[in-house]
């Protein structure tokens, strides 16, 4: 008998699929009411197949995955909240219920037990840190998964890994609680222990129509904080006030956080790829350059545009502007489903960039200006998994950032876009930002008028 074990550790509330976007992929969601206070329904038919498609990868043998835990307001910078899930446990569950563990026992892909643990509740704690979701058959409702226990029956759970459970254990390796080091431990003794991780980051890579829906929704909120640091922004402001007005347009449409500190470099800070101090005072003149986005539903965009801070741009920032938009949109063209890599979107862009720099950036061709990567994967993480070595596929996500940093004279331009594959082809995902020099100056003189010309 084949036999597999998957247990996965959760950290805090629900957290899952909710309204649907304004833009990008129908997604399946079911109509489940919301806990108060604990987050997003949850798209149970999603995170089911995709936990049986990690049983079918795995085989045979047990996982365990531990959770994140809350951060200590005594001890850690929390910044943000302090609670974010650990990707893994999110992708199989969409649960943000802290100390929780999910146990899967597959005998056969007919034969599946699936069992959640949850600390029980607190009424005491909760006067404090709001509603839990706790072992009752709310969360049954709620997750999907028949059979929820209380977690002080883990540990009996676990002891049974010694008996008919054949193969190794799988498991994230990078434990950090007293209690995942605790497990971790036991189950060395048990058995060969594996890293689960590289397993399911592959599946990862592929996003199915809810992920995709999440991260349309998080781009789409991306863009309107864009939008908005682009209308309030005017010479003299500090960077801080044209970062507050990007982030204000992210909560405002809905973001649980921003993906990433917030770049938004004025003048030479510009140049600095991952500058993020921003307390420098823009000069009538300059551009900035905006390299921020939001999370939602745990998942990051990653846009960047950059435009002049009093509106309008002089004809050397122009052309350099023109010529990374246009480096941009070669390395989209060149792209063949089931063929292209990164690595030959990256040699695209640097082709066509040398190609046509002409002397636009003195003796050198201006590809020796652009230091760094064309993209990445997007996701969970704003850098997510994922083989860049891996053709793409349609569900797969990146971004496209092709950038010119000239020191020298304060300027630099980086313009990132999100794309989407498809079985019909790339598209962009943020195609609502402004792209061009004329559509930027554009949404800028609404802005203006929008301040009474200020």
């Amino acid at each position: 008998m084949r036999t597999l074990v998957l247990l996965v550790a959760c950290g805090a509330g629900v957290l899952g699929a909710q309204a649907r976007p304004a833009a990008g992929p129908a997604a399946p969601w079911p109509v489940v009411a919301e806990l108060p206070g604990m987050g997003r329904a949850i798209d149970t038919a999603a995170t089911a197949a995709r936990r049986r498609a990690l049983a079918r990868r795995l085989g045979r043998g047990v996982a365990v995955v531990p959770a994140a835990h809350e951060r200590d307001l005594e001890l850690d910078y929390v910044q943000d909240n302090d609670f974010r899930q650990r990707n893994t446990f999110f992708y199989l569950t969409q649960l943000e219920a802290k100390d929780a563990w999910l146990m899967m026992t597959v005998r056969s892909p007919d034969s599946v037990e699936t069992v959640l643990f949850l600390p029980p509740r607190n009424p005491m704690r909760e006067r404090w840190t709001g509603a839990a979701l706790g072992p009752d058959s709310v969360a049954a409702r709620l997750t999907g998964i028949a059979t929820v226990l209380a977690t002080d029956s883990l540990e009996r759970r676990l002891q049974r890994l010694q008996f008919g459970t054949p193969g190794p254990v799988y498991m994230p390796l990078d434990v950090t609680t007293r209690q995942e080091t605790r497990v971790l431990d036991a189950v060395f003794r048990l058995r060969d222990v594996r890293n689960l991780r590289p397993m399911v980051d592959s599946m990862r890579l592929i996003k199915d129509a809810e992920e995709i829906a999440r991260l349309q929704r998080a781009v789409d909120v991306s863009v309107a904080g864009h939008i908005a640091a682009m209308q309030a922004a005017r010479p003299g402001m500090f960077e801080y006030e044209i970062e507050a007005a990007l982030e204000a347009g992210f909560r405002r449409n809905g973001a649980d956080r921003v993906g990433y500190p917030s770049i938004v470099g004025s003048g030479p800070n510009g140049t600095t790829l991952h500058y993020d101090v921003n307390r420098r005072q823009t000069q009538d003149g300059e551009l900035v350059v905006i390299d921020a986005a939001a999370e939602w539903g745990q998942y990051t965009a990653d846009v960047t545009r950059t435009f002049p801070v009093n509106g309008v741009f002089t004809p050397r920032q122009k052309a350099i502007y023109d010529l990374v938009l246009a480096t941009q949109a070669a390395a989209f063209d060149s792209i063949v489903v089931g063929v292209s890599t990164m690595g030959d979107l990256g040699r695209v862009a640097r082709e066509y960039m040398r190609a046509h720099s002409g002397a636009l950036c003195g003796e050198r061709t201006c590809d020796a200006y652009f230091i760094h990567g064309l993209g990445h994967w997007i996701g969970m993480d704003v850098h997510d998994v994922g083989d860049y070595a891996t053709p793409l596929a349609p569900g797969m996500t990146f971004t496209l950032e092709p950038g010119i940093y000239l020191p020298a004279e304060s300027l630099g331009v980086r313009i990132e876009d999100d794309v989407l594959i498809t079985a019909g082809g790339p598209v962009w995902m943020s195609a609502a930002a402004p792209r061009t020099t004329a559509d930027i100056e554009r949404v800028m003189r609404e802005g203006r008028r929008q301040r009474g010309g200020r």
